[in-house]
């Protein structure tokens, strides 16, 4: 494998990363108003997440610095081309971050609501431009001769985009909910799993359809049983939760996400940002490239500090394994 399909692999491994991590928490704090009918119940919900969320959000700054790094000339198209989807998940991230330490500063029951809201508001924005901006990259954009966005600010705004955050937005509340019936114990986990349940499998089709589009589009063989594999683990998480196997319903669940993954970064390969004006437009992974001596330093680089990093955020997961439970009513309201 040349050193421009492994870091390929590498940026595409990253972005999966980054939506099956955190997309159960973005999945979390979105359902915070549907399964957190209690004070004690949203308090729960945010614990699960509470050690988990910032460090999922590294792989965000990871993968976004890849494809500066690696692919430039992919950068200065899809970001500029992607720019009001971008800012807007900046600002769901950062609203959502501040939300997150300031909701526990003072108990007063509507300061309590307000910033539980951010947290819902910012998730859903975050959640919904990133899936904007990997659903317009994967299946096109009008991009014209030297990689220049044909049309305003809103060109980039298109089915594409628009299929691309519903798919990521109803994942990650499939997914979220599935997190919540396997982190937690009581009420609140059968409430979560019996979401799940229901969620489940409408929840896939948006995903299901992006990944079907790209196989249909310049998909292979081997993609197209990569799809039929995300198409089947959605019936085995339906089949396992039915059962109350919520672990491997989980399991199941993000099976969904890795197959459909490999089958929109493989079947657009060599590709890496189709132009919807013409294919001759089609920004290539050689063309975006830097050069192999880069490419080289770089995977030396990764090849020391990622070992670390993963096992740091595996650490972390293991640490926080258990499940938890909602505290008494009364220890919520003297906190």
């Amino acid at each position: 494998m040349d050193l421009q399909t492994l870091w390929f692999v590498a940026v595409a491994v990253l972005w999966t990363g980054f939506l099956l991590l955190e997309g159960f928490d973005f999945g979390v704090a979105a359902l915070l108003p549907v399964l957190g009918r209690k004070p004690a119940d949203r308090n729960l919900m945010l614990r699960t997440i509470g050690p988990l969320w910032d460090g999922n959000e590294v792989w965000l700054v990871t993968a976004v610095g890849a494809v500066f790094a690696a692919f430039p000339g992919w950068y200065a198209t899809w970001l500029p081309a992607m720019y009001l989807p971008f800012v807007l998940v900046l600002v769901g991230l950062i609203v959502r971050a501040v939300a997150f330490e300031w909701r526990h500063s003072s108990h007063d029951p509507r300061w309590d609501a307000a910033w539980t809201r951010v947290i819902v508001g910012g998730s859903l924005v975050a959640a919904g431009g990133i899936g904007a901006a990997l659903g317009a990259t994967t299946l096109g954009l009008p991009i014209g001769e030297g990689g220049i966005r044909v049309g305003g600010p809103f060109a980039g705004w298109s089915w594409p985009a628009l299929l691309g955050a519903v798919a990521v937005l109803s994942f990650s509340l499939v997914h979220g909910a599935l997190f919540l019936s396997l982190k937690t114990d009581g009420e609140l986990r059968v409430r979560a799993r019996s979401l799940a349940l229901r969620l489940a499998p409408v929840g896939a089709l948006p995903l299901l359809a992006w990944a079907g589009l790209v196989q249909l589009r310049s998909g292979s063989f081997v993609t197209g049983l990569l799809w039929v594999v995300a198409a089947l683990a959605v019936v085995v998480t339906w089949a396992r939760l039915k059962v109350g196997r919520e672990g491997q319903a989980f399991a199941g669940w993000a099976v969904l996400l890795l197959a459909s993954s490999a089958t929109v970064f493989a079947g657009m390969f060599p590709v890496v940002l189709p132009s919807t004006i013409d294919p001759a437009f089609d920004v290539l992974v050689s063309d975006a490239s830097v050069s192999d001596y880069t490419l080289t330093v770089m995977t030396w680089v990764a090849g020391f500090g990622l070992p670390v990093v993963l096992g740091y955020q595996a650490w972390t997961y293991w640490v926080f394994r258990k499940r938890l439970t909602a505290e008494p009513e009364h220890e919520t309201a003297a906190a």
